[in-house]
């Protein structure tokens, strides 16, 4: 009764699969990279910088992947992590922001930040960098290459929000983050599988931008194993978009966590 009442061509548009979202299971992820465009293209790092620039300059309130809001949407686990342990080192707070963009975490977060004595580092690829450093890098905020060129590892919290996925052995990353002994290990806004573990394509939406690229989709058992030794799990958590992510064969999810170590 129902579809008699919809036009013939709308169930259609209804039945046809979305071109965009996340594809195939990969078995390297050179296979992915080269069925995508991939992630250093300059098309998205310019409308990350002109949308943060207009967040920056008060144009804007609030940035995640290049889109803006008329509000800020708070991941308030991340907050309270980064609050918690604040107050656990004399109000300091030194942060490793991986895969942070040109500072979208850093801008969502720093109207709770600023009694907080504040050091925010984001490690990102080189031409992210440069952009940070030339348009956004101030006394608080600043961008490096690498992890090793970070100050007071021993008094900081590594956080990855929505990065993990995008990086070719997010595994290996987490052991070598693990033995350099970040007090605090936040991650947010990262998609897992239950028992198991996929690499796709994901294809971006072009009004966010046109790109894509290789996606992880985590096996959650194996990612906990990491930190079992070191790390006391504090709490797990829903993302803010509290996603439920259709594979086609499954069901996946994201999730996230603070760890602090023992």
């Amino acid at each position: 009764m129902f579809k008699k009442l919809i036009p013939p061509i709308i169930l259609e548009i209804l039945k046809k699969p979305s071109k965009y979202g996340y594809f195939g299971n990969y078995k390297t992820w050179q296979e992915a990279l080269n069925n995508s465009i991939g992630y250093d293209s300059t098309a998205i790092l310019e409308k990350v910088k002109n949308s943060l620039i207009k967040v920056k300059n008060g144009e804007a309130v609030y940035e995640r992947d290049s889109v803006l809001f008329n509000k800020i949407e708070y991941s308030w686990p991340v907050l309270a992590g980064l609050l918690w342990a604040a107050s656990q080192s004399g109000n300091k707070l030194t942060v490793l922001d991986f895969g942070g963009s040109l500072g979208s975490s850093y801008f969502q977060n720093r109207n709770f930040l600023e009694h907080v004595n504040l050091k925010w580092y984001i490690v990102e690829q080189e031409n992210f960098v440069s952009c940070g450093k030339k348009f956004f890098e101030n006394e608080k905020l600043k961008f490096i290459n690498n992890i090793d060129e970070a100050p007071d590892k021993n008094t900081s919290v590594f956080l990855a929000s929505s990065s993990l996925p995008y990086i070719e052995n997010p595994y290996k990353l987490m052991e070598d983050v693990i033995k350099v002994g970040f007090p605090y290990i936040i991650i947010d806004r990262t998609p897992f599988l239950e028992d198991r573990e996929r690499i796709t394509v994901q294809n971006v939406r072009p009004g966010i931008y046109e790109a894509s690229y290789p996606a992880w989709f985590l096996n959650e058992k194996k990612f906990l194993e990491l930190f079992k030794e070191r790390y006391e799990m504090l709490t797990e958590f829903e993302t803010i978009r509290k996603n439920k992510i259709d594979l086609g064969d499954r069901m996946a999810y994201e999730k996230g966590f603070i760890f602090k170590i023992r």
